[in-house]
């Protein structure tokens, strides 16, 4: 087995919790699991998120200019499981990922999930393509609830 570089240990040991990206437009909702999170300003009060390419949430989130980011913890094996993978359902017959999970609106109507111990409401204010694997949103956080770390 190869160790890893010095750079992905140090990456690696950034501070970090497991957080769904939501989002919904006309009547769709979805979320995946996120790469990472991190605040990029305190005036406004903004957020980045690193969200993998290629999720069907994208659309939801280019077409309502809002997301939701909620924590959940890693021992929860069905959070973990309706959003690790959501990407893989056919787009034809689009299936709700919140089924059997409570969810809230806080103020754009983004799904939240009920059981986060933190969750933002964010309006898109910046969106990078980038040449990678991944993608960044950077959002305005209109609000928040909670903020018992996991």
């Amino acid at each position: 087995m190869i160790a890893p570089d010095p750079i992905t240990t140090a990456i690696a040991n950034l501070p970090q919790g497991m957080f769904v990206i939501t989002s919904s437009y006309e009547g769709v909702r979805t979320g995946v699991i996120v790469r990472g999170v991190m605040p990029c300003a305190t005036e406004p009060r903004l957020i980045c998120v690193a969200v993998t390419k290629g999720h069907t949430v994208e659309p939801l989130i280019r077409d309502s200019r809002h997301f939701g980011l909620c924590q959940i913890d890693p021992a929860d094996k069905l959070a973990v499981r309706k959003f690790e993978f959501a990407a893989d359902h056919d787009p034809e017959k689009p299936q709700d990922p919140f089924n059997a999970m409570p969810v809230e609106a806080l103020q754009s109507g983004v799904p939240i999930l009920k059981k986060s111990p933190l969750a933002f409401d964010c309006e898109v204010v910046r969106h990078f393509d980038l040449e990678a694997d991944c993608e960044l949103y950077v959002g305005l956080v209109l609000a928040v609830r909670g903020g018992r770390h996991i």
